[in-house]
């Protein structure tokens, strides 16, 4: 177009300008027919995991088979699901002739549920790079995302090796033993002298001693909290789904050391209920179970909860109620109904830090606004100090957490507990 109107001045140009549009079109031609000639030029695979793990990398792997006989260059979009509100997905490749290259990307979902895919959209173009010939694959593929799975794999190898600790989880010390019995054995010296057991002994002639083990099928029930309060993010993520994953974790770390694990979700009624048992199919059925767990906006009703674990939880448990509280005064207001569950059960409540304070606290205030925005986040945060200090005056254990470190410091309570004998 431009020389063409270049030749409007320079008429001896017009000429020229013919054969170089003579010669466009006929490399157009030409690259139309190289690309189109063959049916299944470029073939192109995805391969998709059975599952998503929910707040974790997952990849995604591309086959990309080149059965032309030259090099091409090849833009591929996949249509990822809209979740990830990615719209400028693009990856610029150039294969070999008669070659096939393996791409892997990554996705991380944030939100529990089923991620629809559509095409995978593969563009062509030779070696002139004047057509495009598109190539569509793998249309509607599903992929259900689930609580963090991949996060239960790297703490299940560590509870049976007892190597938690490696991975910033405290070592605690046991202290005195408990008194779960599981057999008479000979004496040898070293056993403590206060288990000697007279009658045994008196029958065979001989020293002969009770053996006790760690106390074992204990109920460990995960409360979830899921009121609006859980509903807050961080770092893409929910309360309630860092709630979710971490109970995920506890459960399958109290299955692997023989005690009973089972979850309950609460707002305006208690549902989404798994009874503690320690059965081979209880981690799938815990796993299906928080799939299925979502916020329903309502105010959480604690004296529902209260009621319905003394109606059906029978059974002296270690209750971790994972929730949120922003004031003393939201505290107070559910305080009797923790006092009536911590009657009967060890309870734990397991609270945030609001990490988004943080650069407030420690920044420098440089004027009235900043000065009176960094006294309202100390005092917030104080307050949450604050809470702790109530929930120990009335014997009830707590943890006070960062959402990213919410599955570490969990574990970390429940060993101590089991170390120190409290349940």
């Amino acid at each position: 177009m431009v020389l063409f109107v270049i030749s409007f001045l320079f008429p001896r140009l017009f000429n020229v300008v013919k054969v170089v549009l003579l010669l466009l079109v006929t490399l157009t031609v030409l690259d139309t027919l190289i690309l189109f000639v063959a049916k299944n030029g470029v073939v192109g695979e995805r391969q998709l995991p059975e599952k998503f793990s929910n707040g974790d990398p997952n990849p995604v792997h591309l086959t990309i088979h080149n059965y032309y006989t030259f090099n091409v260059n090849v833009t591929i979009i996949d249509e990822i699901p809209e979740q990830f509100q990615v719209r400028d997905f693009r990856i610029n490749r150039a294969l070999e002739a008669s070659s096939t290259s393996e791409l892997k990307y990554e996705l991380r979902p944030v939100d529990r549920g089923e991620y629809h895919f559509g095409s995978l959209n593969i563009y062509v173009t030779s070696v002139f790079g004047l057509i495009a010939r598109r190539f569509s694959y793998d249309d509607n593929a599903m992929v259900p995302t689930y609580p963090s799975f991949i996060q239960l794999r790297k703490y299940d190898l560590m509870a049976i090796s007892n190597n938690l600790y490696q991975y910033g989880i405290k070592k605690i010390r046991k202290i005195g033993h408990t008194m779960e019995f599981e057999q008479i054995k000979d004496y040898v010296l070293g056993d403590d002298l206060r288990t000697i057991n007279w009658k045994a002994t008196a029958k065979r002639n001989q020293l002969m001693v009770n053996q006790f083990q760690d106390e074992k099928s204990q109920p460990v029930y995960s409360i979830i909290d899921k009121g609006r309060v859980m509903k807050m993010p961080f770092d893409g993520l929910t309360l309630l789904d860092y709630a979710i994953n971490a109970a995920l974790v506890i459960s399958n770390v109290a299955l692997k050391k023989q005690d009973k694990a089972g979850i309950l979700a609460f707002s305006k009624k208690v549902e989404n209920i798994v009874v503690a048992e320690k059965r081979t199919s209880q981690m799938n059925l815990i796993l299906e179970t928080l799939y299925n767990v979502s916020t329903d906006f309502y105010e959480s009703d604690y004296s529902r909860l209260y009621a319905d674990c003394k109606r059906n939880i029978t059974h002296r448990s270690l209750m971790l109620l994972y929730t949120n509280f922003e004031t003393l005064d939201s505290l107070h207001r559910q305080l009797p109904y923790l006092k009536g569950i911590a009657k009967n059960h060890l309870l734990v409540v397991i609270f945030f830090k609001n990490t988004e304070l943080n650069q407030i606290i420690t920044e420098r205030a440089e004027t009235v606004q900043q000065a009176y925005d960094k006294v309202i986040a100390e005092k917030f945060a104080f307050e949450k100090r604050l809470i702790v200090n109530e929930l120990q005056k009335y014997g009830i254990q707590s943890i006070l957490t960062s959402p990213q470190d919410l599955t570490i410091d969990t574990i970390n309570k429940y060993l101590e507990i089991k170390a120190r004998g409290l349940l």
